[in-house]
């Protein structure tokens, strides 16, 4: 494999093929992103996701194989905001020979980000309020329909049909977690990913590593998140499915020895989605599921689908 340092010049100075035109090959950072484009382009696009399911985008290293997916694409698609580390370098060295965007940076103004006293500077989890991450589809639904014009109608409808999904899932997913008692509504989890989703549905968060996973958690953060439990009496936390759990194992040992039982209540998609060809593959089931298992862990109830949601409910036999 090619060390980190040589990769990335590859991965600036490589040769790039012709563009393609039908469909419009895409490749995205993360599975967030990647939804997004194949719900708005369908048959006119192809996508290709680099970090899959599982995969850490905080600690993700570059690898030969996307070297030639990149050298194939007629549109690349990252977050931006800090979230692909040196990546972002090589996207923008990319962006002279192909188009290239950073949707959160495009979609989302540096005002309505979090700000962070690490080396990110802001809160790079978007994707975690509804609302935000609602407004990378026009952003990509632009993108696609400059690249492939015959589509345009087609990827301006899905744009609205999915705009108003979205917006019926940033309301279900507030009336679900109000549903949880004020004294419980707590989200406790491997590291600091629920920010904007605190913010965004009123439920107080708290992650034993900060928001970059490139350190352990320290002994005193899990003390620290250990007393917090065990003064708020926290029923549940949550395991993070890019995240080792065995932080999560050494907080419900140190809360349970301190007399507070407390179990794990799921394991919640954090930075990356769930496997392809499952609801919680998609952007709307990555939030319904994380959603669910919240509510249900920390005594509240699911709060009934919208109409909006019927058609994704349907496809993925959810009720």
């Amino acid at each position: 494999m090619l060390s980190r340092p040589i990769l990335l010049a590859t991965l600036s100075l490589a040769p790039f093929g012709a563009i393609a035109q039908e469909p419009v090959s895409v490749v995205a950072t993360v599975g967030m992103i990647g939804d997004i484009a194949q719900t708005l382009g369908g048959d006119c696009i192809a996508v290709e996701t680099m970090m899959g399911p599982g995969i850490d985008p905080h600690l993700y290293q570059a690898t030969a194989r996307d070297v030639q997916t990149l050298n194939r694409a007629g549109l690349i698609l990252y977050s931006g905001y800090g979230l692909e580390g040196q990546l972002g370098d090589v996207f923008a060295r990319y962006a002279e020979r192909v188009p290239t965007l950073a949707v959160s940076e495009a979609g989302i103004a540096r005002e309505d980000l979090i700000a962070t006293d690490d080396a990110y500077g802001v809160d790079p989890h978007l994707w975690m309020d509804v609302s935000l991450w609602a407004r990378i589809v026009p952003v990509i639904a632009g993108q696609l329909s400059e690249l492939a014009p015959n589509c345009a109608t087609t990827i301006d409808a899905n744009a609205e049909t999915y705009g108003a999904e979205l917006a019926a899932l940033h309301d279900w997913t507030r009336q679900t977690i109000a549903s949880i008692p004020q004294t419980q509504r707590i989200l406790v989890t491997a590291h600091d990913a629920f920010a904007y989703y605190g913010r965004a549905y009123d439920i107080e968060v708290a992650g034993i590593q900060g928001i970059s996973t490139q350190s352990e958690a320290a002994i005193a953060d899990i003390r620290q998140t250990a007393d917090l439990i065990v003064e708020r009496e926290v029923p549940a936390i949550f395991v993070e499915s890019t995240i080792n759990p065995r932080t999560i194992q050494a907080v419900i040992e140190a809360a349970n020895q301190a007399g507070q039982p407390v179990e794990i209540g799921g394991e919640l998609f954090s930075d990356a989605m769930g496997d392809p060809d499952t609801a919680g593959g998609t952007y709307i089931g990555m939030i319904h599921s994380n959603t669910t298992a919240i509510a249900e862990a920390l005594g509240g109830t699911p709060a009934p689908l919208p109409q909006a949601l019927a058609d994704w409910a349907a496809q993925w036999t959810i009720e």
